[in-house]
């Protein structure tokens, strides 16, 4: 999978460098080109690369925020899912979510646009959405509401992922998993004048752990403070599955 670097591509984001909405949209419609040229050119051997538009929250990440009409969610995020669409991208990530009404309305977006979309929702220490909301909840709102293919947790640590699961069912919803290597808090994180490395070892035990609790998990990357050391950690001594019978 091949992300495009539009994280803060967006809209409130763009204005802030003088973008306008014209620039920001060209952006992203080139992100994607840039990776289907870098597909053909690189990884026509290997089979099924997907191309994801990567997008972000509205608001900080971290920030403290009232609840989201999925409404005007789905209107602010409508412009750089049609740019992703106008690129050719097969699918649509969104990174750091911490709101449900967000989520939906960023999924009904996608979906108005023909392009499977991946949630990814960020959570707290304590392993809930900011502002106190199980994982479990989240998730469930936001089946009830879109089709959304698959569930994504990003910027956390395993630990903190890990006090968020109950065991349920629901917990297979959960593909792709993008940590970060520190076990502060993002509050801790946000005050931070240095990047925190973490402890690998530890990352990997959180990961193992994880591991036997999501068993639909086949994405596994790195988020803040995050390297090649890391990744490499977790893929260590893997046993790839033997392949399907013919």
């Amino acid at each position: 999978m091949l992300e495009t670097p539009t994280w803060r591509a967006s809209a409130d984001w763009g204005a802030r460098l003088g973008d306008s909405r014209r620039e920001l949209y060209d952006v992203n419609v080139q992100a994607v080109r840039h990776l289907l040229q870098l597909r053909e050119e690189r990884y026509a051997d290997i089979a099924d690369v997907l191309i994801s538009g990567a997008m972000g929250p509205r608001a900080d990440a971290y920030a403290d925020i009232p609840p989201i009409d999925p409404d005007d969610a789905q209107m602010y995020h409508e412009p750089q899912i049609d740019a992703f669409a106008e690129g050719g991208v097969d699918l649509v990530t969104a990174f750091t979510l911490s709101d449900p009404g967000e989520a939906v309305g960023l999924a009904r977006a996608a979906f108005y646009h023909g392009l499977p979309v991946v949630i990814g929702f960020t959570v707290e220490a304590d392993g809930r959405l900011r502002g106190g909301m199980p994982l479990r909840e989240a998730i469930e709102v936001v089946d009830a509401e879109t089709d959304t293919v698959h569930y994504m947790l990003n910027c956390a640590h395993p630990q903190h992922i890990l006090r968020g699961l109950d065991g349920g069912t629901w917990q297979r919803r959960i593909v792709s998993v993008r940590y970060d290597a520190s076990t502060r808090t993002h509050a801790e994180l946000d005050r931070a004048t240095t990047i925190d490395a973490g402890d690998i070892g530890e990352l990997r035990r959180g990961h193992d752990e994880l591991r036997a609790q999501l068993p639909n998990l086949a994405i596994v990357g790195g988020c803040c403070g995050t390297d090649a050391r890391h990744i490499a950690a977790l893929w260590k001594d893997r046993t790839p599955p033997e392949p399907p019978a013919p």
